[in-house]
């Protein structure tokens, strides 16, 4: 994350310096257009792409970041482990599921979701979703899958 911040802040800083060599360049001149007002346009120009790019960078960092952590609260809830809410009873009533069932079926899920996309898996097909085929079977440890 310190690479980031960083990375950020120096691409910013290049660009509001290249921001201000162009106002110095542009005075030096007169305002009339010369080697040296082109040569520090290219530069501003390198360095707001420059700019962007950390910036894109840094916002696919707070995505990825965003993404683990709701991952990490949705397992944590789902099996029960919560630190620090350990005294609170769900809410829902359900247990607790266990986390290797839960991302056998967020994995299941996930392929459902491709095939659909993909046209493969054809849902509603004279009321019956029989082509649907799953990618594998569940665990049969687990008592949810027992019967499927």
């Amino acid at each position: 994350m310190d690479n980031t911040v960083d990375s950020l802040n120096n691409a910013y800083q290049e660009f509001v310096a290249a921001a201000a060599g162009v106002l110095e360049t542009k005075e030096a001149s007169g305002g009339q257009k010369t080697a040296a007002t082109d040569a520090a346009l290219m530069n501003f120009k390198q360095r707001w792409e420059m700019f962007r790019v950390a910036c894109d960078q840094a916002e696919e960092f707070v995505e990825s970041v965003k993404l683990r952590i709701g991952s990490e609260c949705l397992v944590d809830e789902a099996t029960g482990s919560v630190s620090g809410r350990s005294s609170q009873i769900s809410t829902t009533g359900l247990p607790p599921i266990n986390a290797v069932r839960l991302e056998q079926m967020s994995k299941a899920v996930r392929w459902l979701v491709m095939e659909l996309q993909n046209g493969s898996g054809v849902v509603g097909n004279a009321g019956s979703s029989s082509n649907i085929h799953s990618p594998a079977p569940f665990d049969a440890r687990f008592s949810e899958d027992a019967g499927q």
